[in-house]
């Protein structure tokens, strides 16, 4: 079957210029590309048949020949010796390059690229107070810095990289497979298109070196663990002139002895005596911002809460207050003496004369022990 001419598929004249060409291809591989025409055969077939127009076209020689000798002079199973067709020559990622790079920034011809630097993170432990209320601190943070003897450049002072011989700047070379073209990246440069032959004394030829800079984080109110803080081009400096990366400042707040936090409540076990719990009573328990009056009625449990409202954290986001909630637990004296053990012995024995009517859970406890070992029977 015969290919049309070229210069139909793109729909350009033969004195179009390569502006023009360009064009018309652009418009062409937008509207058949497979991704915009998924499962649509004669949408590929015309984006095959662009490319390969195309990818004659945009060059001078193949251009050149094909208008002297047609497609007998680009085509090699016609005799012309020219070039590998889309199965095996140029791949459409060099002709993609070359059409949307002007886009997209980059084309398949690479060259020395400017890499942004990498972002970093640390870790900062604060105490409980210092998330609630806020501070400031200083950290130091090891991190890779543009070296100032080079001016990032990674070359010697008064010298220069230059372009890679090996792939003539691009940053790619070609391996021919049989039919098939393998573009892979440069050897002799590592991709950068160019080679640094006098490199900087200070930074080895990197372009930037480790140093440990200082720097003042400030915290807001109400920060918890696993919030994070991000300072803005604090990271590490970019390859080639490229952009900074950014510092992330991880919280983690370290356990406190009186209060678990969880969200903007707080909660803090409260041990009282067993006489307070039964008596009732007053003491005074901490708070964050000092000590306040809790009154404990009579007959009070173990395990019971008692609310102190807008005593917990104000969010880092905006809010009002959380509270903070009193966990009393009754504490079993220890290390009795004689007298005192007569004593609650005594208490015992009057409490036992009186029925349960002094310990209802103990009472409605042991009625579900024997209704429970009843059914069993």
């Amino acid at each position: 079957m015969s290919k049309r001419d070229y210069y139909e598929v793109l729909g350009v004249s033969r004195s179009a210029s390569a502006q023009d060409i360009k064009k018309a291809y652009r418009k062409l591989a937008m509207k058949y590309h497979p991704d915009r025409n998924p499962d649509d055969t004669e949408a590929e077939a015309k984006f095959k048949e662009a490319s390969e127009a195309y990818e004659v076209l945009s060059d001078e020689q193949k251009k050149a020949a094909y208008d002297q000798y047609g497609h007998a002079g680009v085509d090699p199973n016609m005799g012309g010796g020219g070039f590998h067709s889309a199965a095996g020559g140029a791949s459409f990622s060099d002709i993609f390059g070359d059409v949307f790079g002007d886009i997209f920034g980059a084309g398949g011809r690479g060259g020395t690229r400017a890499n942004r630097g990498s972002d970093l993170r640390y870790t900062l432990e604060l105490d409980l107070e210092e998330a609630v209320r806020g501070t400031s601190v200083e950290i130091r943070v090891p991190t890779m810095v543009q070296c100032e003897t080079c001016d990032g450049s990674g070359a010697k002072k008064g010298s220069s990289p230059v372009t890679c011989s090996t792939c003539g700047g691009i940053g790619q070379v070609r391996m021919q497979q049989g039919f098939f073209s393998v573009q892979q990246t440069c050897p002799a440069c590592r991709g950068q298109g160019k080679i640094i032959k006098d490199p900087c004394p200070d930074c080895h030829g990197q372009g930037r070196k480790e140093k440990r800079k200082t720097l003042s984080v400030k915290i807001p109110p109400g920060v918890d663990t696993g919030d994070r803080i991000r300072l803005a081009g604090e990271g590490e400096a970019g390859l080639n002139g490229g952009p900074t990366g950014d510092l992330y400042v991880q919280v983690a707040v370290r356990e406190h002895p009186l209060f678990r936090r969880e969200g903007k409540d707080l909660y803090s076990e409260v041990p009282i005596s067993f006489v307070d719990a039964a008596l009732g009573g007053e003491l005074e328990v901490p708070t964050l911002d000092g000590r306040v009056k809790l009154k404990i009625p009579a007959e009070t449990q173990t395990g019971k809460l008692f609310r102190l409202r807008g005593k917990g954290v104000t969010p880092v986001r905006g809010g009002n207050p959380g509270d903070l909630l009193c966990r009393v637990i009754i504490e079993t004296p220890v290390n009795l003496g004689k007298e005192q053990k007569e004593l609650l012995k005594q208490f015992q024995e009057s409490l036992e004369k009186e029925g349960h009517r002094q310990s209802p859970k103990k009472s409605g406890w042991f009625d579900g022990v024997k209704s429970f070992f009843d059914d069993m029977l």
